[in-house]
């Protein structure tokens, strides 16, 4: 039976089992995962050509090392987000979702790090080519700050505030 509120007579949770939980837990995760797929693989398909372009011969060797950094975060960062759609394959069936779900979590959460990072990295790139102004790296720190708030911030104050103990 679900738990109920301190007599209040309603209910908290969902009556579910453990297999029904990870079941909708895995398909909310996926919804997820297909959100940040998409902007890291678009984003890193962009990445790959450009070292193909004409312009990237005429950048500094520290706008290359960047470049390059940039590369390999796209590159972690694909392989985080499509992880969990690997992992589900290859225990589809083992009766082991409910420990899939979590490493597929832990997948998902590290891509959303490393989406972090590329996004950041890709900003600097840009942003040190566009223009070679000083306020450079503030722009990016505080589009990190953005990102920081938004993806971990608010949903951090949210739980830690608004969930039931």
């Amino acid at each position: 039976m679900a738990d109920t509120a301190e007599g209040s007579g309603r209910r908290r949770g969902r009556n579910e089992t453990e297999e029904e939980r990870a079941d909708r837990m895995w398909t909310e995760l996926i919804q997820e995962v297909r959100v940040a797929q998409m902007g890291v693989q678009i984003l890193f398909g962009f990445l790959l050509t450009v070292v193909f372009t004409p312009k990237y011969e005429e950048l500094s060797d520290t706008d290359q090392m960047i470049y390059l950094v940039t590369v390999v975060l796209g590159a972690v960062t694909t392989g985080a987000l499509i992880g969990p759609v690997s992992l589900h394959r290859l225990v589809s069936g083992r009766r082991v979702k409910p420990q899939a779900v979590r490493w597929a979590s832990r997948l998902t959460l590290l891509g959303l790090v490393l989406l972090l990072a590329t996004m950041a990295a890709s900003l600097l790139l840009i942003m040190r080519v566009a223009t070679h102004d000083g306020f450079v790296p503030y722009l990016v720190t505080g589009v990190v700050f953005w990102y920081l708030l938004c993806w971990f911030g608010i949903p951090l104050w949210t739980r830690y505030h608004r969930t039931s103990r």
